[in-house]
Formats: C-alpha cells, structure tokens, sequence
C-alpha cells in the first residue's frame, strides 16, 4: 500500500471513529435528556396527584365544615324557637290564670261569702280582737252610689248595702272600706293585732301561678305528660 493509500485509510478511520463516537454520545445525551424528561414529567404528575389529593380533602373538608355550621345554626335557632315559644306560653299562662282569678273575683256573691269568711272564721282561728278593717275595691259601689252617698262610703253603710250583708253577718268592731288601688278581691287589716290579709286579685293570682307555673313549665318540658 502506497503512502497516500496509507493516509487515506487513516482518514476514513478517523472519520468512522468520530462518527461512530458523534452517534454514541448523542444516543447517550438523548436518553439522558428522555431520562430527565420522563423523571420531570413523573415529578410534575405527582404533585399534580398530590395537590389534587390535597385540594379534595379540603373541598370535603369545607363541606364538612359547611354541614356542621349549618346543622348547628338550624341547631341554635330551633333551640330559640322552642325557648321563646316556651317563654310565650308560660306568660300567656300567667296572664290567663291571673285574668280567671279577677273575672272569678268580681262575682258579688263570691266577695260576700268572702268577707264573711274573713271576717268570721278566719278571724276567730287567728284570735284576731280589735277593729277590723276590711277594704274593697272601689267597684263595691258605683260611682253614683258614692257620690250621692259620701258620707255612707266612709263608714261602710253603703258597700253593706250594696253587697247585701247584714249588721247580723259582720261583727260590731268590722268596718268596710273602699280602696282605688284594689281591683278585685278585699283585703283585711286589725288594728290590734297589726295584721294584715291580702285577699286582692293580684295576690290570690301570685299565689295561684307559685303553685301552678312549676307544673305548667313541666309540662312544657315532657317532664309531665
């Protein structure tokens, strides 16, 4: 072989060689750069898993939240509800029982055979001695009656007649009055023994609803059935 033939060889070997190399080393380079491409791709994947994952435990999370707000505000105000409803009744309770105790009161018949009671009995049990001073309420006597008889009034002549009693009836040391602060029912005062007996509407009411309002709130309460 010749010398140039020598050196022509030489330089396709060469040329081979660094083509044989080009070709490795970019095979190499593209499945390095295929490697980190697929790496980055699976990396961005899962933290697209990751924070889908995370936005939907924080969706069922609010929603939760969501719920149990509003079961406790529906909660809240039935609660609400049932006290004001509870709170209603209970005072239209007290207003019906204290307006019964009046209407009841207002009957003549019954304020008679009360005074007598009063005046009688009750006042015997107590050894009640002395003046007894027994007040009505104004209605006792009509307006009328007490302006053509203002003198009557004052000594008690007058709500005798009107509630029918007798000098018999009362004891000699009774006396009735008239008061515009009384509604209904009488109240008693003796002078001797410094006592005094409230029979008023208001206070046989107030005593009614001290005994009655525990029971009525029971009921209220599925306590009594």
């Amino acid at each position: 072989m010749t010398k140039q033939g020598i050196v022509s060889h030489g330089v396709d070997e060469l040329i081979d060689k660094l083509r044989n190399d080009g070709i490795a080393a970019g095979r190499q380079e593209a499945e390095r750069l295929q490697a980190e491409a697929e790496a980055e791709a699976a990396r961005i994947v899962a933290e697209a898993k990751k924070e889908a994952t995370g936005y939907l435990r924080k969706a069922h999370t609010d929603a939760d939240n969501y719920v149990k707000a509003g079961e406790e505000a529906l909660n809240t105000a039935m609660r609400d509800a049932v006290l004001s409803m509870k709170s209603e009744l209970t005072r239209r309770f007290a207003a019906d029982v204290q307006r019964l105790v009046t209407q009841e009161m207002a009957d003549p018949e019954l304020m008679r055979q009360l005074i007598l009671e009063v005046v009688g009995t009750t006042a015997r049990q107590a050894d009640l001695e002395g003046k007894i001073d027994v007040i009505l309420p104004e209605k006792a006597a009509t307006q009328e009656d007490i302006k053509k008889n203002a003198d009557d009034i004052q000594h008690g002549k007058l709500t005798k007649y009107v509630l029918g009693l007798t000098a018999e009836m009362l004891r000699e040391d009774v006396t009735l009055h008239v008061a515009d602060d009384l509604k209904e029912g009488i109240r008693m005062r003796s002078d001797g023994e410094g006592v005094v007996l409230d029979l008023s509407d208001a206070a046989v009411g107030s005593v009614l609803l001290e005994h009655l309002q525990p029971r009525f709130q029971a009921v209220l309460d599925g306590v009594i059935r």
